[in-house]
């Protein structure tokens, strides 16, 4: 069977590990070898990762040159217009391959509108699996057109469970067709050897807290300043340390400059190995206003380290689950509490959260993952 992933992206974002690791799955573990992977490329948004992927992952290029330095980014009215241009200018060359090598599945993620209306161009033979997360904004067009197209609709995964409760609360598609599929997030031996990597002395040595994700209202490092403002007012000794690039840097940096925290609060920009800084983190803070489910909290708990999170929808709530260790989603004040609650946590109390919180993420495993992937696309409910 012949499994496309169409996802485009114009910047660095959780999704792509997803997509990787959700082809990885299935050639991996595909003992039968009954699929075959491609990942369709574009504007030359996966032209890097093609150097890195040493799977037998085949790439479907739209394009031949690379477009994404031209496409704007940041905030959600450049993101919707860059999406939408990136379908336009894909579509005749997509339906073009999508005809002519008639995969049996296309797995569609981050674009959900577009695809349901794209799907009455399709052939037959050609199933769409649609990857539904964030709480998508069903506003009253939408759920119009959703409801209009949704038959064409093979399948529909949800990451969370909120997610999914959501989605089938609108009744916009057969319940039959939705299904929990949580993200391959974590390899366990990658990172093992991940986290074991050197870290500058200069990192190390100190006493911090990571933050890491983009720097993008959605993640909301101003909060996490903010609660560091007052946090070092009681513990002089920790350093904040976030990771990450994206268009509040420039905000953020007024923010550390104003307070005079040039030699406490470090941005330390987009970093390929996050495990290393998790490993030697005295908390990791998840502060974000929303998630789906959080890769970076799976992430957090599979590497062992103490984990302070927002109570936002949607996600984080379903791998903590200890009030102790989740803040009001927005408050600075009660993630200072929580973490005060924290600090005068018995080590024993650490221990057995962190061991709850690894019990919660097995199911972001890559293996996990494809025999969950596997039985969907091998079940009909047609």
């Amino acid at each position: 069977m012949k499994v496309f992933y169409w996802s485009p992206f114009f910047t660095k974002i959780a999704t792509i590990t997803a997509v990787i690791n959700s082809a990885k799955s299935l050639l991996k573990y595909n003992k039968k070898n009954e699929y075959s992977v491609s990942i369709i490329n574009a504007i030359g948004e996966w032209n890097d990762y093609k150097k890195t992927i040493n799977e037998n992952i085949d790439f479907k290029d739209l394009s031949k040159k690379n477009y994404t330095g031209l496409i704007p980014s940041g905030g959600f009215l450049k993101s919707r217009f860059s999406y939408i241009f990136i379908f336009i200018f894909s579509l005749p060359k997509l339906l073009r391959l999508i005809n002519s090598e008639k995969p049996d599945y296309l797995v569609i993620h981050l674009i959900t509108s577009l695809p349901i209306f794209l799907s009455l161009f399709f052939n037959k033979k050609t199933k769409i699996i649609l990857r539904l997360s964030g709480l998508p904004k069903l506003n009253p067009l939408r759920l119009v057109l959703w409801k209009l197209f949704a038959k064409k609709i093979y399948k529909v995964t949800c990451p969370t469970e909120s997610t999914l409760k959501t989605i089938n609360e609108h009744k916009i598609f057969d319940e039959r067709k939705i299904y929990l599929l949580k993200d391959p997030i974590i390899s366990i031996k990658d990172i093992i050897k991940l986290k074991n990597e050197k870290l500058n002395i200069d990192i190390a040595k100190n006493k911090y807290i990571l933050g890491i994700g983009r720097l993008t209202t959605q993640k909301n490092f101003e909060l996490l300043i903010k609660f560091y403002i007052k946090l070092i007012k009681e513990y002089p000794e920790y350093k904040l340390y976030i990771l990450g690039d994206g268009e509040d840097r420039i905000m953020l940096n007024s923010l550390i400059q104003k307070h005079q925290l040039n030699k406490k609060v470090f941005l330390l920009g987009h970093k390929n190995n996050i495990f290393k800084y998790l490993k030697r983190a005295d908390c990791f803070i998840l502060s974000s206003l929303w998630e789906d489910p959080g890769f970076v909290l799976v992430e957090a708990a599979a590497t062992n380290t103490n984990i302070i999170s927002s109570n936002c929808p949607n996600g984080p709530k379903e791998i903590i689950n200890n009030n102790d260790f989740l803040f009001e989603n927005g408050s600075s004040d009660d993630l200072l509490n929580k973490f005060k609650i924290y600090k005068n946590k018995s080590d024993i109390d650490l221990v057995n959260q962190k061991i709850r919180n690894k019990k919660k993420i097995k199911f972001y495993t890559l293996f996990q993952h494809f025999k969950n992937l596997n039985s969907i696309l091998n079940h009909n409910n047609e």
